[in-house]
């Protein structure tokens, strides 16, 4: 609602008036708002004043419909651009081994899948998965000819003491590969020296040979070997 604005000059201007706190906004004024703004008298359309705002001498903020002004001194300041965070490069590393650590525990944890008598069957290998199945090595060490043990989503059953060791085997190659090709990987990581080169590693890369554990490389050769065997 427009009101009627009387100030100190004797102009009178018709708009929008709202005080809140240190600040009293005039909006849509009907003409220029004069310089002296200490008191400006609301009256009705017969003159008759029926309020007064006193003390808003200083322009705090020029609106495109208006202004702001403020009873304690106080003009608007534009905010300064706030820079983008840039993470150092040692910052930059560290959130790329967190990153392929996670990936290299979902993996592992995702499990294997092993040929056994009656087909396929698939296990976890969460860390408490890891402790039950490493776990059965001392039955097996202790002369048991069935073990039981379960794969995903199948209630326990038997298994032979040699499918057993098949399972335990091919676990212990799974975790051992890949906390091996993680911390090759890590050291690919720590050499690296620029942003961008650190954004071309991802895990299931081909880690530069200089980077490559003895035991990665020998794990290589075994997987090249074995991929050579499978396509004859």
């Amino acid at each position: 609602m427009n009101e009627i604005m009387k100030f100190p000059d004797g102009t009178e201007l018709s708009g929008q008036i709202r005080v809140s706190g240190h600040f009293c906004t005039i909006k849509n004024p009907s003409g220029a708002i004069p310089e002296d703004t200490s008191l400006i008298q609301l009256q009705t359309a017969t003159g008759a004043v029926y309020g007064k705002i006193e003390g808003y001498t200083t322009v705090y903020k020029t609106l495109d419909d208006g202004v702001i002004l403020s009873n304690d001194g106080s003009v608007y300041q534009e905010p300064k651009p706030v820079e983008p965070y840039m993470p150092t490069l040692t910052e930059l590393k560290a959130t790329k081994k967190a990153e392929v650590s996670a990936a290299c525990e979902q993996i592992i944890y995702a499990g294997i899948t092993v040929q056994l008598t009656d087909g396929p069957e698939h296990f976890s290998l969460t860390e408490k998965d890891q402790i039950n199945l490493f776990g059965k090595q001392a039955q097996l060490a202790a002369g048991a000819d069935r073990l039981e043990y379960h794969q995903d989503g199948h209630p326990c059953r038997y298994y032979s003491a040699a499918e057993m060791q098949q399972i335990v085997t091919a676990a212990m190659e799974h975790v051992s590969y890949h906390t091996t090709y993680c911390n090759s990987l890590n050291m690919w990581i720590s050499g690296t020296e620029t942003a961008e080169e650190l954004e071309t590693i991802f895990y299931g890369a081909d880690i530069p040979e200089e980077y490559q554990s003895e035991v990665l490389k020998d794990y290589l050769i075994r997987i090249m070997e074995g991929a050579d065997e499978a396509a004859v």
